[in-house]
């Protein structure tokens, strides 16, 4: 076990701005720099410091080996510190899942529509995923390419990938739950996630894991080794190799297309248009009747290597860290039925028969990436003439080659008699360059602390491209569930940023603390910002304080938000998600995106009655301008209002629409909302000595979030409904809901950690209060869907066989609670169900708690 590390005021508030942060605690030894508020981490080239007494008030316990997650209740700005140990008492080998299992703020997505099930994505305080910044080691982690098209609560998200970076490879990880765009730049709307990795002088450690779900698949296996060692006298290097396997999940049930809700072949009378061919076919797919597998996991194969390294000259200290991920994984999309792709010639149908044999047993096509994520940082810190300076440069780029697998392109074979079965649909490929230089000193003005004068600039240049797919992945419509990307599609674009900040952090009486930042920012593609931030805390006793901040911010569109060009389709719809910055968009009347604004206020108060109780309380509001959101499905055709501009955007684009679909249409991202967001974060410790029974940290920690549309903009006025005359709303319920209620409103998470001897058990009950979404078959009539509160319950129970063996065993999710399943149209005699869909029992994809129920696991830990 390790000890306790602790951190003196931590609070990324008061941090040196953008690329110093926190940075410094993790990059001893050496001259380095540091916030006011912030107590440096050991050096560690020297021996182990004992254990920190959590019950020291001028201390905070960064949660490590005997705790959960607390608030670092000394801060200015309400943040939680995760320790090393903290994060191995999660069972699923998943950054994502560690944080929504351990921050009540911070919710997981459970499932994603197409290639978002590949890359599943997060979000903090229920705003999007991208309004949260993640750093590692204080310097800005770029975002996936893999865009998130499809409507929901996560729509749009292309914030970096925390299933990049592995657990054990971190030190600890400081989520701070304050807008921070003025001292970290855009993006930082509802938070940072810091991530600082170890940085160990000598040992190692690792774990091998194996689990899966109860009764639906997702088997995993997964390992890891952490190594460290001395560079000289003065430096040292870690290094990190993880490696984690996933299978297939699979939730649903029937396909309404082929069977009734009792598992029997559709007949003449029940489903009218079924011809007898396909009544003789249907029986003989695989599976039948359990043939359509799309609703599940991604089967996925993930492996990442990440190393952090430093060496102090003397004069300077020199340091360097980065990772590289490889994953490969496919999921599957909706069945194709046997009668999907045919040809006739002189009158005689033939099938296309995909594992040709006969019988024809249709196909499950499979949506495929192999990515290949690198980043990488480099610089150097040290002080002159009483400056502390870091230089750095961060060089990031994540690429996806996108395929769609076990297929067919139904008009190549209708026009050919071929189609190949495997298809390269294109690539996405993001990069991020960043160079930072930030100085801080500190200036005596006869206050109770010194002034701490923090300044500095940052230059970025982001790439994002899309490059097309191959000949016969664009022919006509494509490949079955996944087009490839056209010419049309294809493109280059990149802007730069610069930037320069000013902080100010001083007490000027002891109990007083104070933290004023601005920032000024020019972008290349919208031109300039200036923001500002100030924070406060005033401590009338050790037993009490208060707290609170007022400050702006912005998010500036990305790259694949603006420039993202493919086609969805289903087995019954085809729709194109339009550039939102491209000609085809303006013939409509759309313009091109522009930075969302924010306005950020909070106040709370920490309060300790007794020396080994804590208790802080911090209430919050957001509020968002020009909010980005993905616009519900506009209709060329098949919709309750169709309109000819829209089928005549979608030639102008480029792309070419399966001509057996009923329905299609468009989606677009545009500044559609403001937004109000408010909450409240409750988080209680306390820690309980029994003496020779043991010792027990108690925790609960809570989450209350409301996010409310305050302004919706109309559509263009070429989107007139020609019956009543009026626009159409650009947002429909649907669209609504996954702002406004998809996410619940309450998270409350209480966890116990108690220990004796060898022996350590970990408990932990989330309660997640209600949420609900808008479904539609059709675009037109909606019907809510509601997922009640839940309790959900994880178990492990360690066992130290030696100081550098244990074992563990565990659950998440201990007792299979499920989300709701999707139900039939009210009345229907059709099998309509009320999101569209074609299976049967499919789980409500938006629950907060995930759709695979429990997973239970096993873990082998070792130190050295």
């Amino acid at each position: 076990m390790r000890n306790y590390v602790t951190v003196s005021h931590i609070a990324l508030a008061t941090c040196c701005m953008l690329g110093m942060s926190d940075d410094a605690s993790a990059q001893q030894p050496g001259p380095v720099l540091v916030p006011v508020s912030a107590t440096v981490a050991p050096d560690p080239l020297a021996d182990p410091a004992p254990a920190t007494d959590p019950q020291d008030g001028n201390e905070i316990i960064v949660t490590g080996t005997r705790a959960t997650g607390i608030t670092a209740a000394e801060s200015a700005a309400p943040i939680k510190v995760l320790g090393e140990e903290a994060l191995s008492h999660v069972g699923q080998p998943n950054l994502n899942q560690v944080l929504t299992q351990l921050v009540p703020s911070f919710v997981a997505q459970a499932f994603g529509g197409d290639t978002a099930n590949l890359t599943l994505s997060a979000r903090l305080r229920g705003l999007s995923p991208n309004h949260t910044l993640v750093l590692v080691n204080g310097k800005r982690r770029h975002g996936t390419s893999n865009l998130a098209v499809l409507g929901g609560p996560f729509q749009g998200a292309a914030t970096a990938d925390l299933d990049l970076i592995s657990p054990s490879s971190i030190k600890r990880i400081e989520v701070l739950e304050d807008g921070a765009a003025a001292q970290y730049g855009s993006d930082a709307i509802a938070g940072v996630i810091n991530v600082i990795l170890k940085d160990d002088a000598e040992g190692g450690d690792g774990y091998i894991t194996a689990g899966k779900n109860y009764d639906v698949g997702g088997d995993t296996l997964a390992g890891t080794l952490h190594l460290a060692t001395r560079v000289g006298e003065t430096g040292y290097f870690n290094v990190t190799a993880f490696h984690r396997f996933h299978d297939f999940t699979q939730v649903g049930g029937l396909d309404r297309r082929v069977t009734d809700i009792n598992g029997n072949l559709l007949t003449a009378t029940s489903n009218p248009s079924l011809s007898a061919i396909q009544r003789q076919l249907f029986p003989l797919m695989d599976n039948f009747p359990y043939v359509n597998k799309i609703n599940g996991d991604a089967q996925s194969s993930l492996t990442n290597l990440q190393y952090n390294t430093a060496f102090d000259f003397g004069s300077a200290e020199v340091y360097s860290f980065g990772t590289y991920s490889k994953r490969i994984a496919s999921g599957r999309q909706n069945v194709r039925v046997p009668t999907r792709v045919s040809r006739t010639v002189a009158g005689v149908t033939t099938y296309f028969d995909p594992e040709g044999d006969s019988p024809v047993n249709g196909f499950t096509p499979r949506e495929k990436i192999r990515e290949d994520d690198m980043a990488f940082t480099g610089g150097v810190r040290g002080t002159v003439s009483g400056f502390q300076y870091d230089l750095s440069s961060t060089f990031g780029q994540d690429k996806a080659q996108i395929f769609t697998v076990d297929s067919a392109n139904a008009s190549l074979y209708a026009d050919t008699g071929f189609t190949p079965t495997s298809f390269y649909n294109g690539v996405f490929k993001s990069t991020e360059f960043t160079v930072n230089a930030d100085v801080r000193r500190e200036i005596e003005a006869g206050f109770a602390t010194p002034i701490t004068v923090a300044f500095g600039g940052e230059y970025r240049r982001n790439v994002y491209e899309i490059g097309s797919g191959d000949p016969g992945s664009i022919y006509k419509e494509g490949g079955q569930a996944y087009p490839g990307f056209r010419p049309s599609d294809a493109g280059v674009n990149s802007r730069t940023g610069k930037s320069l900040y000013l902080d100010l952090a001083t007490n000027p009486v002891e109990a007083l603390k104070l933290d004023i930042a601005g920032r000024y920012e020019h972008y290349s593609d919208f031109g300039s910002r200036f923001i500002y931030k100030a924070t406060g805390r005033y401590d009338f006793s050790d037993a009490f304080a208060l707290r609170g901040t007022i400050s702006t911010g912005f998010r500036a569109p990305t790259l694949a938000e603006s420039y993202y060009s493919a086609t969805n389709v289903s087995p019954t719809a085809a729709f194109v998600q339009l550039p939102a910055n491209s000609a085809a968009a303006k013939l409509i009347g759309f313009q091109n995106l522009k930075p969302e604004k924010s306005t950020n206020y909070s106040l709370g108060t920490v309060i300790r009655p007794l020396p080994d109780l804590t208790i802080t309380l911090d209430a919050y509001q957001v509020k968002i301008r020009d909010r980005i959101l993905g616009t519900g499905s506009i209709f060329g055709s098949g919709g309750a209002v169709n309109f000819a501009v829209v089928r005549q955007a979608i030639i102008a684009n480029g792309n070419v629409l399966d001509p057996t679909v009923s329905q299609t249409g468009i989606n677009i991202f545009t500044n559609g909302a403001d937004t109000r967001t408010r909450g409240v974060d409750l988080v209680v410790s306390y820690t309980s000595d029994f003496g020779d029974a043991g010792k027990a940290v108690w925790t609960i920690s809570g989450n209350y979030n409301e996010t409310k549309l305050r302004r919706l903009i109309a559509a263009p006025a070429t989107l007139t409904n020609p019956a009543t005359g009026q626009v159409i709303p650009l947002f429909n319920l649907g669209a609504q809901s996954n702002i406004e209620t998809a996410s619940p409103r309450v998270k409350l998470i209480n966890s116990v950690l108690y220990s004796i001897d060898k022996f350590s058990a970990t408990l932990r009950g989330t309660i997640y209060g209600k949420s609900s979404a808008q479904l539609s078959p059709d675009g037109g009539t909606f019907y809510k869907q509601t997922i009640g509160t839940a309790f959900i319950g994880d178990i492990e129970l360690n066992y130290d066989i030696t100081p550098n063996l244990g074992i563990a065993i565990g659950a998440n999710n201990v007792f299979n609670k499920t989300p709701p399943t999707i139900p039939l149209v009210p009345g229907t005699t059709n099998q309509t169900l009320v999101n569209g869909g074609n299976v049967l029992d499919a789980p409500l994809t938006f629950s907060p708690y995930g759709i695979n129920g429990g997973y239970y696991y096993a873990r082998l830990n070792v130190s050295f």
